[in-house]
This record gives C-alpha cells, structure tokens and sequence, in this order.
C-alpha cells in the first residue's frame, strides 16, 4: 500500500492565493494532525461556555509497540476523550481513523472510543483522508468500508486537501476527482451520513462552472466550514470568511459547523490563524460571536475546534 496512513497530517501549509473575495488576505487550510502537535495530557475539568459544539480529534492512545499505528496519546483514550467531550458539552466528535481501521488494537480502540462518547450522549463520526486518493477512489472506499466494520460511526468525515502546498493548484483537474472520490466515499458510507471539511475559500475560486465549493457541497450531507482566524470580527474575520459557505450550505439544506484553530503558530501557518497564543478567554468570546452571527442561519451547527490535544494545551 503507498498511502501511509500512520501518519496523521497536521503539516503546515497555507494556499498563496491573494486578492479572492476582496480581502487580499492569505488564503490557508491546514491538514490534521502531527508529532509537532502539543504533548497530550489528562483533560481538565474546565467547562467552557462558549458554542463550541465539537471537535476534531487526531491520534490514538495505542500503544506502538502492540500496534504500528499507535501513538500513545493519552488524551486519546476513551475514557479520557469521553469525559473531554462530556465536560465540554460537546455533541460530535470527528475521530481519526487509520487505514486497516478493523485490524489489531487500533480497531479494539475505535470501538472502545466510540462506545464511550455515546455513552456520554456524543455522535462520532470516522475522521480521514489523503490526497493520494483522488488518484484511486477505491481507496476511499476501502477505508470507509473497514471503519464501518471497525467501529459503530454515526457518520463519515473526510479531510482530503489536494490542493495543500500548491501555490498553484489546478482545480480544473482536481475538481472532478474530488467528486469522483466523493462518490465513492459516498456509495460506501451507506446509510451513513458523508460530510467533509472545506476551507472557506472555495467559494472563491472555480474550475470553470461556479465554485469549487458548489461542485462539491452536492455529494455531502454536511459540512464543516474551515474558517481559521483568531478573531470573529472584521473582513479577515472567521464571520466574514465563513459567511459565503454558510450561506451557499443553507441555501441547499446542508447542515454545517464553522472550524476554528488552537494549534500553535508555526503549525497553522501564522499567529492570525489559530488561538494558541490567544488563550481560552478569548477562544471562548470570538466563537460566542460567531454563535451570534449565524445562529439564525438554518443549518449552522455550532463551532468545531481544531483538534483535542492542542485545545487541552490551550486550556492549560
């Protein structure tokens, strides 16, 4: 198998696509999670009042040396990320699923895991992707099918970014297999739910009929909006950014969450796009803004934060 699907992609890139949308900003997404990542440790009991509604969840708490895709994370163990998310409110979790999700101790943990956060009453979802898989869809398909068998998901998440650090990415190519790859996600999710994560510049560029986002947004049943910013407010703002997809998701009855980031700088490609260096305070009052701003949107389903470890860091 070429993929390597050990590793979890949290690498940082940022898209240099300037003057889109009127901001003349750089346009970023980061790929999911890596050893650079913030050291786990035990979740604190700290509840927070903001929207945040769910998370992504990168790594395992595997030990390597009974599995080759253990990490070792004990904030990935299911109890521990059960009373995370239970301590937190929170209502879904994207999981990370390695390849082979049905095999050895990593199935043994997905199913352990995913017993646990419904038993605090949260829904999970089967969290992966890699680019190498527009090139073969039935990759993708092999990896949704053995997660099913792995564990009890409530639905299917993919991160798959083909366009990660290409300054120049031909969508006019890409769009289609995206699709191509979507449907086949789609066929083996079965009666699953299939939702993906989008960077909220999609809606910005096109491959030659409309957007890349309107491409796409058909074959999924939901959507988390990538908006990384350290700040609601303002044309560089995760509202502002966001506000495009939100729309064009509850236009088409897309339910849909907006993301924001607390990995550390140099992961997510600058201090202006993630809230490591901010603190809980102000994480907790910038999503209580977008809670304000799109709440009456139909569809919007709360902020997901991008991912447990760095989130527990940020808490301190």
């Amino acid at each position: 198998m070429a993929i390597d699907t050990r590793r979890l992609r949290r690498a940082a890139l940022a898209t240099l696509m300037t003057g889109l949308a009127g901001t003349g900003a750089l346009l970023m997404t980061a790929t999911a999670a890596t050893a650079a990542s913030p050291a786990p440790g035990d979740p604190p009991s700290v509840q927070s009042s903001s929207t945040i509604t769910g998370m992504w969840a990168w790594g395992n708490s595997v030990d390597p040396s009974v599995d080759n895709r253990g990490l070792g994370q004990a904030a990935l163990a299911p109890a521990a990320l059960a009373s995370f998310a239970q301590q937190h409110g929170l209502s879904s979790v994207y999981l990370s699923v390695p390849w082979s999700a049905n095999q050895g101790a990593i199935g043994t943990w997905l199913a352990d895991s995913v017993d646990a956060l419904h038993a605090v009453g949260v829904r999970v979802s089967a969290l992966g992707g890699d680019a190498s898989w527009l090139a073969n869809p039935s990759l993708v398909a092999q990896w949704v099918s053995d997660a099913r068998a792995a564990a009890d998901f409530d639905a299917v998440q993919l991160d798959v970014e083909p366009w990660a650090a290409q300054a120049h990415p031909d969508f006019a190519t890409i769009t289609p297999a995206y699709v191509a790859l979507l449907r086949a996600a789609k066929s083996a999710a079965g009666p699953l739910p299939l939702g993906a994560d989008l960077p909220w510049w999609l809606t910005t560029v096109s491959p030659g009929d409309g957007t890349v986002f309107d491409a796409l947004l058909p074959l999924l049943d939901s959507v988390a909006i990538v908006a990384f910013a350290d700040h609601a407010a303002g044309p560089d703002g995760v509202i502002a950014l966001a506000q495009p997809a939100a729309d064009a998701a509850s236009a088409t009855g897309r339910p849909f969450t907006i993301g924001v980031e607390t990995d550390s700088p140099d992961v997510a490609g600058g201090a202006q796009f993630t809230f490591a260096d901010d603190g809980e305070a102000a994480l907790v009052t910038e999503t209580d803004a977008v809670r304000d701003a799109f709440s009456a949107t139909s569809g919007y389903g709360g902020v997901t934060v991008e991912h447990l470890r760095s989130w527990i860091a940020l808490i301190g």
